[in-house]
C-alpha cells in the first residue's frame, strides 16, 4: 500500500508542478502496477530503463546529424572557439560521472530513494530535466570519492 501512496503523492507534486513528463511517467507506472505481470515487467525496466532512456536521448541527438543540419564543418568550428572546447569537456566529463554514477546505484540502491526524490524536486519545483538521476549519482560519486564516504569501504 505505500508503493501506491508514494506514487500518488508523486503524481500529485507532478500535476501541482505541471511536469508532463513526470505525470506520463508516473501514469505509466501507476498503471503498470495494475496489471497481473508488473512483478516480471519491473525488474527489466528497472535494470534495463536507464540504458533505454540514453539510447532514446542519443537517438534524439543524432537526429541533427541525420537530417544534415549537423556536419564535420560544425564540428571543426566547435574546435576554434573556448566555447567549443568547454563543451566537449563538459560532455566528456558527465559521460564519466554518469558512468560511475550507474555503477553507484547498482552498488548502493539506498541513494536512488534520495537522489529520484531530489530530481523530482528539481523538476517540479525549479523547472528542471529528469535526466539527473544519472549525472546526480555521478557527482555524487565525486563528493563521496573525495570526502571517502563511499559505502562498503
Amino acid at each position: 500500500m505505500e508503493s501506491w501512496l508514494f506514487l500518488a503523492a508523486i503524481l500529485l507534486v507532478a500535476i501541482f508542478g505541471k511536469n508532463q513528463s513526470l505525470i506520463i511517467a508516473t501514469g505509466v507506472v501507476l498503471i503498470l502496477k495494475l496489471l497481473p505481470f508488473s512483478n516480471r515487467v519491473f525488474p527489466i525496466i528497472n535494470a534495463k530503463g536507464i540504458n533505454w532512456g540514453v539510447t532514446i536521448i542519443s537517438i534524439a541527438i543524432l537526429i541533427p546529424i541525420a537530417t544534415g543540419q549537423i556536419g564535420f564543418k560544425d564540428l571543426l568550428s566547435a574546435f576554434k572557439s573556448p566555447v567549443g572546447f568547454i563543451a566537449v569537456g563538459c560532455g566528456i566529463l558527465v559521460a564519466v560521472l554518469s558512468a560511475k554514477g550507474v555503477g553507484l546505484l547498482s552498488q548502493s540502491p539506498e541513494i536512488t530513494v534520495a537522489l529520484v526524490f531530489g530530481t523530482i524536486m528539481g523538476v517540479v519545483f525549479l523547472k528542471g530535466i529528469a535526466a539527473g538521476p544519472v549525472i546526480a549519482s555521478g557527482i555524487t560519486y565525486t563528493i563521496l570519492t573525495v570526502f571517502n564516504l563511499l559505502p562498503g569501504k
